[in-house]
């Protein structure tokens, strides 16, 4: 049980990357004043813990409502979080954890970046959709779900707290302080990727 608590934690710590996720907020927000940067950081944690809760809880529905089987999405899953690995570790920007060009421009004449794009798709994008999916797909009791979800809701507290501190996040860090701390998760999220593939071509040709 400790050993699965500390896999999602480190897991959703990796997907949502909360100091890398300020560098990107900052340039949102950074015209604004503290309260409205206090504003939109609040609401958009909000949202996007809300549509994470929302695939938590009808993750398995959704898997059987379409007939995706749990090892293809084992694979699926792990290949998608792959790819967002290669972006962290690269410190680049790709349709997996950021915004394309014409969203970016439209997301900068905007006064209310809360919902787009910061819940989504930058905070509960496609990799934090598919890490809630692969944890909700577990067979396991109540109280091992509840504290998947509590430990998802504490990561999302810790990027709401990087976010509040963005500015003097920004003053310490720099861009390229917070690259070189993605970077790191990067690596570890792609060793943690294959193991989604290996475990899910495992169940797929020797099945239990």
């Amino acid at each position: 049980m400790t050993e699965r608590l500390i896999s999602a934690f480190v897991v959703f710590f990796v997907v949502l990357d909360p100091v890398g996720m300020v560098p990107i907020f900052w340039a949102l927000t950074h015209r604004g004043t503290a309260v409205y940067r206090r504003r939109m950081a609040v609401l958009g944690v909000g949202l996007a813990a809300a549509i994470l809760l929302a695939f938590a809880f009808a993750g398995t529905t959704l898997l059987e409502l379409f007939g995706i089987g749990v090892p293809a999405f084992r694979i699926a899953g792990g290949i998608l979080l792959f790819l967002l690995s290669i972006d962290m570790i690269f410190a680049r920007q790709s349709g997996l954890r950021s915004t394309t060009e014409r969203e970016q421009a439209e997301a900068e004449q905007r006064a209310d970046v809360a919902v787009f794009p910061l819940a989504f798709p930058l905070i509960a994008g496609p990799g934090a959709m598919t890490t809630v999916l692969l944890f909700a797909e577990r067979p396991m009791a109540g109280l091992a779900f509840a504290a998947n979800v509590l430990v998802m809701l504490v990561v999302l507290g810790m990027l709401l707290l990087a976010l509040l501190a963005a500015e003097p996040l920004m003053r310490r860090l720099g861009e390229t302080g917070a690259n070189v701390f993605s970077r790191i998760l990067g690596l570890i999220l792609a060793a943690l990727s294959v193991q989604y593939v290996v475990d899910g071509i495992k169940a797929s040709f020797l099945p239990s």
